[in-house]
């Protein structure tokens, strides 16, 4: 009974950090980030970016070049939600402001240039 209660806790765990969504972050265009004087980070795989203003590292090399990263506030571009949700909560852990994102798997309405996506 006792490993059943220990492999359920250990599956919502790890269902939370990859599921749910951290909140308080804002929704934004990559070059209204880069006015704000924000880093652009894209997280994507490097053969889905095409024209990125900001550094290129995948989330799956984040954790050896997070250093090369400038300290600060952060913008993440991420190819879907997992993505996403997975990025900030590592770089918020090693200490980075991440205020803003932008999901590049996500088509904008075409109006007004109002994504479709949001938290």
């Amino acid at each position: 009974m006792l490993y059943i209660a220990v492999l359920l806790l250990a599956i919502l765990f790890i269902a939370y950090r990859r599921y749910y969504s951290v909140k308080g972050i804002q929704c934004i265009r990559e070059s209204e980030a880069k006015e704000r004087g924000r880093t652009v980070l894209d997280i994507r795989h490097y053969h889905e970016v095409r024209d990125s203003i900001g550094t290129v590292i995948p989330y799956a090399y984040l954790k050896r070049f997070y250093s090369e990263i400038p300290q600060g506030s952060v913008h993440l571009i991420a190819g879907d939600r997992v993505e996403l949700n997975l990025g900030e909560r590592f770089l918020r852990k090693k200490g980075f402001e991440v205020p803003s994102y932008e999901l590049a798997a996500c088509k904008s309405k075409g109006k007004k240039g109002v994504f479709d996506y949001g938290v």
